[in-house]
């Protein structure tokens, strides 16, 4: 199939706003979906070498992946933890298990090493053998409902399991050097990490493997005689759950090149599947399958969240009509896949729109899976100023690529409500009110990318346009993070999201939901504008079925849907 585009990639003013962001699905680009594919491809062998757990599931299990050249082993601690001690919150300091992501196998050196250590998680210190530290709580609605029903000889109830999705949810999954594991640098030159964030997704993936695991041990302990383990059917109904908060929104701030790659490849996906002049009945009948199965899964997204809620009843409506649409032929016309999204971009709303991106070049994975390998990026590379640029040259990218900040009215006291900054306690990104806040010190955080651009371009019209950027930055200082993000512009169009991050209707949710998208993750369920929780992996192949089965084929699965 040819790789050309004769559809242009959507414009960067469409595409990085921040309701559309906040609208994004996972696709077959997303992160959990490659490490399958890729281990699956591989023939990556699993063990579970080591399992000591006592009757009440305190202990230590080890799960080792073995790839062609490397093996990775998780470590679980298992905890019994007062219930009262259990939150999602990040002032907590005990959850029901830990875990880290072992470079290789350890020995009883190590595991006695890690056992002084993981269960602390920030209070502690693993090494550069490690890649990540994790924690996960239990359910409270269904981890002992699995374990009791199990234990009584029977299968827990289906509609209990997919109201809720998991067993555990992780409340973090730190790496990247973070508490003394390994740095990225350690991970360079090794192709099983070589796109963005697999090892991390591989540490959820083998959790999932231990909270099926947990329930089956307890329940055999709790009653040998009648205890049974989950039935096929409904294991893989199990995902594990996760509780994400302002944390993580930074980061699509923080690593501007790194998501534009990002959204770059989707985009870049998306206009090679556009510009197709006929779609295949096999294409056609792949999508209407998924089409089919997401829109019955619709009514397994559950949330208490009222905007959410209102979005996913707006999203079934306008599933109606696009399967109406669908019905009518559209896809049997030339062009058939451009015509379609122009069609949802005109009568659909952001959720729709953005599926459909997903569901598009769902059927394509040999247009568009190659994409994958553009998606991480050296940011050290593009980390140098070109101090020769002029000053005239600098405001034509600032009017050209930030006009949306430079409309902004900054005097307007709604225009920078939102003050984010880094609490004292756990040194994690929070957000306040500017009013209650701002007299307490400079604690914010370079967040303000439009109002801080809006400033800087005060500031260069007092220069003559011929002056090199360099002799401004020598003035200028505090300038120099705004200069080099906007000379990134010309490489890295998709590096900026475009709206005003401190106004008082910016929802970090948004933030939170992209890049959680990109993970892989579904079934967003918002507590409030701030934190989310989600499920992964829900629905794929355990480690010992993945050698048999098909290895991407699960993430539209739900409810009633094989």
């Amino acid at each position: 199939m040819p790789t050309c585009t004769t559809v242009p990639l959507r414009p960067p003013d469409v595409v990085m706003r921040l309701a559309r962001l906040g609208s994004f699905h996972q696709s077959r680009l997303s992160f959990m979906r490659s490490l399958l594919r890729r281990m699956k491809r591989e023939n990556w062998a699993f063990s579970r070498p080591v399992w000591r757990m006592d009757d009440q599931g305190v202990g230590v299990g080890v799960y080792t992946a073995r790839g062609p050249s490397r093996s990775y082993s998780l470590v679980c601690f298992s905890h019994d933890l007062d219930p009262s001690k259990r939150s999602d919150r990040s002032i907590a300091t005990e959850w029901d298990a830990t875990f880290t992501l072992f470079d290789g196998v350890p020995d009883e050196h190590d595991l006695e090493r890690l056992s002084h250590q993981v269960p602390r998680q920030e209070a502690g210190r693993v090494s550069d053998s490690e890649f990540s530290i994790s924690r996960a709580n239990r359910s409270v609605r269904l981890f002992e409902h699995v374990v009791a029903s199990l234990a009584a000889g029977q299968q827990p109830d289906r509609e209990k399991i997919d109201a809720v999705g998991y067993l555990m949810r992780t409340t973090a999954v730190y790496g990247s050097g973070k508490f003394g594991a390994a740095s990225r640098d350690k991970l360079a030159d090794r192709p099983e990490a070589s796109q963005p964030f697999q090892l991390e997704m591989l540490s959820v993936y083998l959790i999932r493997a231990f909270t099926i695991d947990i329930v089956e041990h307890l329940a055999q302990r709790r009653a040998k005689k009648t205890a049974v383990r989950l039935d096929p059917s409904l294991r893989r109904r199990f995902g594990v759950g996760n509780a994400t908060g302002l944390g993580m929104a930074p980061f699509l701030v923080a690593h501007p090149a790194l998501i534009n790659n990002w959204v770059s490849a989707r985009e870049t996906a998306l206009a090679r599947v556009r510009s197709l002049e006929k779609a295949g009945n096999r294409e056609i009948a792949r999508f209407g399958q998924l089409l089919n199965r997401f829109t019955r899964s619709c009514k397994y997204w559950n949330t208490t969240d009222q905007r959410q809620a209102r979005r996913i009843e707006q999203l079934q409506a306008d599933l109606a009509k696009l399967n109406i649409h669908i019905d009518t032929g559209a896809l049997c016309e030339d062009h058939p896949w451009d015509r379609l999204y122009e069609w949802v971009e005109a009568e659909l709303g952001l959720e729709a729109q953005e599926l459909v991106v997903s569901l598009v070049i769902e059927p394509y994975g040999n247009l568009v899976d190659d994409l994958l390998d553009t998606m991480s990026v050296d940011e050290r590379a593009h980390f140098v100023i070109d101090g020769a640029m002029t000053v005239d040259a600098l405001q034509d990218i600032v009017q050209h690529s930030y006009g949306w900040a430079l409309d902004i009215d900054f005097d307007d006291p709604a225009s920078q409500e939102k003050y984010w900054y880094v609490s004292q306690n756990k040194l994690e990104p929070r957000v306040g009110k500017r009013a209650t806040l701002a007299p307490l010190g400079d604690l914010e955080m370079p967040i303000a990318i439009g109002r801080d651009i809006a400033g800087m371009a005060r500031a260069l019209k007092a220069w003559p346009g011929t002056t090199p950027i360099a002799e401004f930055l020598l003035h200028h200082s505090e300038y120099r993070h705004l200069v080099r993000r906007a000379q990134l512009m010309d490489a890295f169009p998709y590096c900026e999201i475009r709206d005003n991050l401190l106004h008082t209707d910016a929802l970090p949710l948004d933030m939170l939901r992209c890049k959680l998208s990109f993970f892989g993750a579904t079934r967003f369920d918002p507590k409030s504008d701030r934190w989310t929780r989600i499920t992964m992996f829900q629905h794929a192949p355990y480690p010992e079925d993945l050698a048999n089965c098909e290895a991407d084929d699960w993430t539209y699965a739900q409810g009633d849907v094989a």
